[in-house]
């Protein structure tokens, strides 16, 4: 089907009967479809700008990427898919490692590039030979396994930031929760973004944010973009980040998919291109790797619009507002007792996505395979075993990454050589899809 932005008009455009729904290629009144946008905008707040502020990127920069990936993204997929590609959390420990060790944001933008250029051939492939071949490699256990370190890996991060002013933290890590379990709908979902409000807030009382960057920070201005700078010792550190995209990409399709009704099968390949491209541009300028988002996905099963003009809509707003200086200084004031707070929450449950993939996928631990490869790569990843060979620096995450694949294909093959496992034992394990929704 060609691309068309010609959404045709539901109903009257203004009511919706209840189970009513608005398709992909449908829109209410403009003003009606502007409103859907801004709650997009909305939602991926909290979440999309927790990255920049952890990891040192320009926020203003980030969201003018977000903008320009949702805009990539709707136009690849022909205007059928709705989603709004915002930060990946993916990318927060290969960049704090980067910069830990003195190598600056280019180098770690280099790793992002990278990164969204490798999910984009990966696209490629699967928009031509399907995605099978992805299962076979990256089996559940192996999936949920790099998953879970990738957030579990944080967690001293988490700590550090935490005791830096732990009422602080302590305040704000309370609001997120209770906010999640007090309220329904659209503000329950937003408990990452109130919670850091609230902190946000007692820290102002406690003398803890400096406003200066934000009396000096003008209204309006172009984003501070950078070119990235070549490292390729660090890509070690990234490439499992890929593994994380292909997970979060296919789970949104799948979501998208029972939600609207529609198949949406054909479009995973180009799915995964187009984030590809997006967090590919990004690092080219400085901004975070993009991925699809959750919290989007809450906005359309709440309101039940799932047009994609939507979704133009909130890349608009997106874009306006990384044009306001102000904005981003007044984001970076967030201090680091708010991030402790928000963190200690926000990293574990980028560990437990991989716990879900585990449990999902009923990976069965009573197999010698499965719990040498979950026992090993968890303590590798969360203990942040580092190696240097040759110069070049290995953390935990690109151990545990390698180790998860050589040791779960390695042993399998050596049980079934030694008649030790019987050879049918992992086929259907191999065959499940470990493709989740964060």
């Amino acid at each position: 089907m060609a691309l068309s932005m010609g959404w045709k008009l539901h109903g009257d455009g203004k009511t919706l009967a209840p189970g009513e729904v608005v398709e992909p290629d449908e829109r209410l009144t403009w003003p009606r479809t502007a409103g859907i946008g801004a709650q997009h905008v909305i939602a991926m707040f909290g979440s999309t700008f927790l990255v920049p502020i952890l990891t040192g990127f320009d926020p203003s920069t980030t969201l003018f990427f977000t903008a320009m990936s949702t805009a990539l993204f709707l136009l690849i997929n022909r205007n059928r898919l709705p989603s709004y590609l915002g930060s990946s959390f993916g990318f927060i420990a290969p960049v704090l490692a980067v910069t830990t060790a003195h190598k600056g944001l280019a180098v770690a933008s280099f790793g992002i590039m990278v990164t969204g250029a490798l999910l984009f051939l990966i696209g490629l492939i699967v928009h031509f030979a399907g995605s099978r071949w992805i299962d076979m490699i990256m089996p559940p256990v192996v999936n949920g396994a790099i998953v879970a370190i990738i957030g579990f890996n944080l967690a001293p991060s988490a700590w550090k930031n935490f005791k830096s002013a732990p009422l602080t933290a302590l305040i704000t890590l309370v609001a997120v929760m209770l906010i999640a379990v007090l309220f329904k709908g659209l503000i329950g979902r937003l408990n990452i973004l109130l919670g850091v409000i609230v902190g946000y807030i007692f820290a102002v009382t406690q003398g803890q944010v400096d406003f200066a960057a934000v009396e000096k920070a003008a209204w309006f201005g172009l984003p501070h973009f950078h070119t990235p700078q070549a490292d390729p010792s660090v890509l070690a550190m990234f490439i499992p980040v890929v593994l994380v995209l292909v997970a979060e990409n296919i789970g949104h399709v799948k979501s998208v998919a029972l939600m609207t009704g529609r198949d949406y099968d054909d479009q995973i390949g180009t799915a995964l291109m187009a984030d590809g491209l997006g967090t590919t541009l990004a690092g080219l300028g400085g901004g975070s790797g993009t991925t699809t988002y959750a919290e989007n996905i809450g906005v359309m099963a709440a309101t039940k619009v799932y047009s994609t003009a939507a979704y133009w809509c909130a890349a608009i707003f997106a874009f306006l507002l990384s044009l306001c200086p102000k904005f981003g200084a007044i984001i970076n004031t967030i201090p680091t007792g708010v991030l402790g707070g928000v963190t200690t929450m926000l990293y574990g449950m980028i560990g437990m996505l991989g716990i879900r993939i585990w449990v999902e996928n009923k990976v069965d631990f009573g197999k010698s395979v499965n719990m040498t490869v979950g026992a090993v790569v968890m303590i590798v990843g969360i203990a942040d075993f580092t190696f240097a060979v040759a110069g070049v620096s290995f953390n935990g995450i690109a151990i545990g990454s390698v180790a998860t694949l050589v040791m779960y294909h390695g042993l399998k093959a050596i049980g079934r050589w030694r008649g030790t496992i019987d050879p049918d034992d992992y086929i259907h394990e191999d065959s499940q899809v470990a493709s989740q929704q964060s």
